[in-house]
């Protein structure tokens, strides 16, 4: 079979992949991310239920960002397989639409927990000694199950029976309703990243301000605060952002036609959303970062002795103690994990 599959005649044939060998090295990157991330993430679920016991130590929306990259791994077994064999996306619709489901789903709800986490962050910093309406929404379970149910709606367009082989705008003989449904879900897809980039953006520039404003005995808890926040814009501008970029070039490029320049900018595309599903392996140092204890737990767990002592020294990272801080009130011990204690 040559490497290099013939542009096809007909527009509905969207499945095939453009570049065996490009599909081929992207086949084994999932398998790579799915043999990382599953032992990865099953340590992590392990230490959230029977070390750190996350439901005690208000890390109840930490530890829906676990489930959250579970949904994540599964799919990719059979991502990859499809690539294998000279598919961008499985020719059964029923397959095709589980896996874009499970992977809208875990994408909302990754990005939904972070952002709530960077708003907690943003909240305890900027506007101390203020109610902390996230403070109080993270301390029920409830509110992740909620928060669940929102995201479902925002999958459903994924599930209509209205495009061909899963792809969306831009193609021949669109109906009304299918141009509506793909109109929806490309809304979803972009405002998902978009909007809490920014929201990430001006938490980090605020998160900073008052980190050059405030004294030096201050300082430590701010700068773990920096710290979290610029975790997950990391996770974002690594994971999320090149996808999205990739995705509105697509976009313009098949709405004007142009097959030869769509056949490589969906290659730059379907890349790019396999770099995307690394969030799963870097979600870990965002935990890290958000609260020490679930480090030394999983530390402690997983580490052999000589690196344990090294992990869990109070100079290795951003890990802090207590530190004395002056306020008008008088002295007073703080710790800053996200998670409260």
């Amino acid at each position: 079979m040559s490497s290099i599959n013939p542009v096809p005649q007909n527009l509905s044939d969207h499945c095939k992949v453009p570049n065996n060998l490009t599909y081929n090295v992207l086949s084994w990157v999932m398998v790579a991310e799915f043999v990382l991330g599953l032992p990865l993430n099953l340590s992590v679920l392990y230490i959230f239920i029977f070390r750190f016991k996350f439901w005690k130590n208000k890390c109840i929306f930490l530890f829906n960002i676990v489930v959250a990259d579970f949904l994540l791994v599964a799919c990719l077994p059979a991502k990859a397989y499809h690539y294998q064999h000279g598919l961008r996306r499985s020719t059964d619709r029923v397959t095709c639409k589980t896996l874009l489901f499970m992977l809208f789903l875990n994408r909302g709800a990754s990005i939904a927990f972070l952002i709530t986490l960077s708003l907690d962050r943003y909240f305890n910093v900027v506007h101390l000694g203020r109610r902390n309406f996230v403070k109080v929404l993270k301390k029920s379970p409830q509110i992740s199950i909620i928060i669940w149910l929102l995201l479902l709606p925002l999958t459903i367009p994924t599930m209509v029976q209205t495009f061909e082989c899963c792809n969306s705008h831009g193609r021949m003989n669109e109906t009304y309703f299918h141009d509506v449904t793909d109109t929806f879900r490309e809304i979803v897809f972009f405002s998902q990243i978009i909007i809490p980039f920014f929201i990430l953006v001006y938490c980090s520039v605020r998160i900073i301000n008052r980190l050059r404003k405030k004294t030096v005995g201050e300082k430590t808890k701010l700068r773990r605060a920096v710290w979290v926040v610029m975790s997950v814009v990391v996770v974002f501008s690594v994971c999320f952002l090149p996808c999205t970029i990739a995705r509105a070039v697509l976009l313009g490029v098949r709405l004007i036609e142009w097959q030869k320049a769509e056949d490589i900018v969906v290659q730059v595309y379907d890349s790019l959303m396999v770099l995307s599903y690394i969030d799963c392996l870097l979600d870990p140092l965002v935990y890290c970062f958000c609260t020490s204890g679930f480090k030394d737990a999983y530390v402690s767990t997983f580490c052999p002795t000589f690196l344990q002592k090294r992990l869990l020294s109070p100079d290795f990272g951003m890990r802090t103690g207590p530190t004395i801080t002056t306020t008008t009130s008088g002295v007073r011990n703080i710790s800053l994990p996200l998670a409260e204690k």
